[in-house]
């Protein structure tokens, strides 16, 4: 059955309809979700800082006390590499294999060796039901997935489409480190450029994230659950923004 997305896109319609923020109130908006995003993100992957604490290094630009260097760099560099998502939406760029590396080389900023670079050794996922191809497979399976994503758009509204392109990416596992941290940031990517809000998957709902894995991999390959997850994000997204602007 077709999923509706219909409320989704009359919400992205309101908010395009009302009057557009100024330099202040978009500069405002994004820096807090630059830190609450980069906090989820990073946590998911087991980063230990708080939300306070990831404020505190991107806000102020300071070190807390206790934590590694690994620990900031890794909030450093998913601020920078959403910086650079914004650009790329800003100019509408095509999403290619180079710009996922660029992406990887800013979230893995810490690791000068595997940074930007497909993995050259075998990995598993423990508990998953699906485990990564081997590392010689990666760049036509990178390939052929990208390909693929040009049909997707065509053929879905643009949830589903990003939701079976991250759900595939994070099966490959095209690097060593950091594929989560890169493959949401890609997810928010191309729904800037199809005119929606950046969403935060939040760290208290991974486990229902993880399940969505489960649930693709599982059960013929069904990206529905990850759809219905990122259409809620999306849905309280917009209708804060709609509040904020006064609709």
């Amino acid at each position: 059955m077709k999923k509706d997305f219909s409320h989704i896109d009359t919400l992205a319609s309101k908010l395009r309809s009302l009057r557009p923020l100024n330099a202040g109130e978009i500069k405002r908006l994004r820096e807090d979700f630059v830190v609450e995003n980069t906090y989820n993100s990073n946590a998911i992957e087991g980063n230990p800082l708080t939300l306070r604490e990831t404020a505190f290094i991107l806000k102020e630009g300071l070190t807390v006390g206790g934590k590694r260097i690994k620990d900031h760099l890794e909030a450093i560099g998913h601020r920078d590499a959403f910086e650079y998502v914004l650009s790329l939406a800003d100019n509408n760029e095509e999403l290619t294999v180079r710009i996922i590396k660029d992406i990887h080389s800013l979230v893995l900023m810490n690791d000068t060796f595997n940074k930007g670079i497909y993995r050259s050794v075998p990995v598993r996922i423990s508990g998953a039901l699906h485990q990564p191809p081997r590392p010689e497979f990666v760049p036509m399976q990178m390939e052929t997935l990208i390909a693929d994503y040009d049909s997707l758009k065509s053929d879905k509204h643009i949830i589903e489409a990003v939701s079976e392109f991250h759900l595939r990416f994070e099966g490959i596992h095209p690097f060593i480190d950091g594929n989560g941290r890169t493959g949401r940031l890609i997810l928010n990517l191309e729904l800037i450029k199809a005119g929606l809000l950046p969403v935060n998957i939040k760290y208290t709902d991974r486990h229902k994230y993880y399940d969505c894995f489960d649930d693709y991999y599982g059960k013929n390959y069904t990206s529905d659950a990850l759809s219905s997850l990122i259409a809620e994000y999306e849905v309280e997204e917009l209708k804060r923004y709609v509040f904020i602007i006064g609709g």
